[in-house]
């Protein structure tokens, strides 16, 4: 299978379903070899999808893949599924930071020991595992990152307050994404010399996935997976040097390359 990637490893995180699923699917349709990781590796009625059904979607459509479960909220998880990539594929030249834990609640009763949690996977695991990506990127001198935010970073408007702002709990997951977008904008800043892109994309609108598909919100106004897959895809094989450090939200985006309306 030959594209946009052929040649090129992919590491993506939180494989094993949603967002994840797709964007992997998407590489290896376009000739990357990917490594998919999280925690579920094999089918469990309790969760919807598995690593195991992922790489063999990919592995029967033609493609590339390996499977690598890990834990991404634990370092040594993190520092032992990078060193099983390189065994296995070699270092990464795309890195897609998307797994993620999430908990709603209001701020006033929300368990610190759940706000430790998500600050790990959607902020410290992204920046650990880009930094073990850094030097075999930097050395070819070329390399991209892509995370995967949400429009739940952005600020909220008000006062007055809409009713989703007042009340859904998303205080906390709206704080680790907008730490993750100031996160990539830095490192797209000290990455740039080095030819590596470092870029985030969200969902103009929630998705259906499995994983989103049981709150309220993903199930009116929602937009195709294909948008996403197509974000990405652009982001990980645009010119370093003059696509990064970008916010990417797909509707807007998708509109300004041109590929959207």
């Amino acid at each position: 299978m030959a594209g946009a990637c052929d040649g090129k490893v992919a590491l993506v995180t939180g494989a094993s379903r949603g967002l994840g699923k797709a964007i992997a699917q998407r590489l290896a349709g376009e000739g990357a070899a990917v490594a998919l990781t999280a925690r579920t590796l094999e089918p469990d009625p309790k969760y919807h999808g598995s690593l195991q059904q992922t790489l063999d979607e990919i592995t029967a459509a033609g493609g590339t893949a390996v499977a690598i479960q890990a834990d991404l909220s634990k370092s040594e998880d993190r520092e032992r599924l990078f060193a099983e990539l390189v065994d296995s594929l070699g270092a990464p030249d795309i890195l897609v930071n998307n797994a993620a834990v999430t908990f709603l609640r209001p701020l006033d009763e929300f368990p610190e020991r759940r706000a430790r949690l998500m600050i790990e996977m959607h902020v410290l695991a992204p920046m650990h595992l880009t930094q073990l990506a850094i030097p075999a990127m930097r050395e070819r001198g070329r390399g991209w990152v892509l995370n995967i935010t949400s429009v739940g970073g952005d600020l909220p408007e008000g006062p007055p307050f809409s009713e989703f702002d007042r009340t859904a709990g998303f205080g906390v997951y709206g704080t680790v994404k907008a730490a993750l977008n100031r996160l990539t904008k830095s490192l797209a800043a000290e990455l740039y010399d080095d030819g590596i892109a470092v870029n985030a994309a969200a969902p103009s609108n929630p998705v259906a996935t499995p994983g989103a598909g049981t709150l309220d919100l993903a199930k009116t106004d929602t937009e195709d997976i294909e948008l996403i897959t197509q974000t990405a895809l652009t982001l990980v094989t645009a010119d370093p040097k003059s696509m990064t450090g970008r916010i990417a939200h797909t509707q807007p985006f998708l509109r300004e390359i041109g590929w959207w309306r």
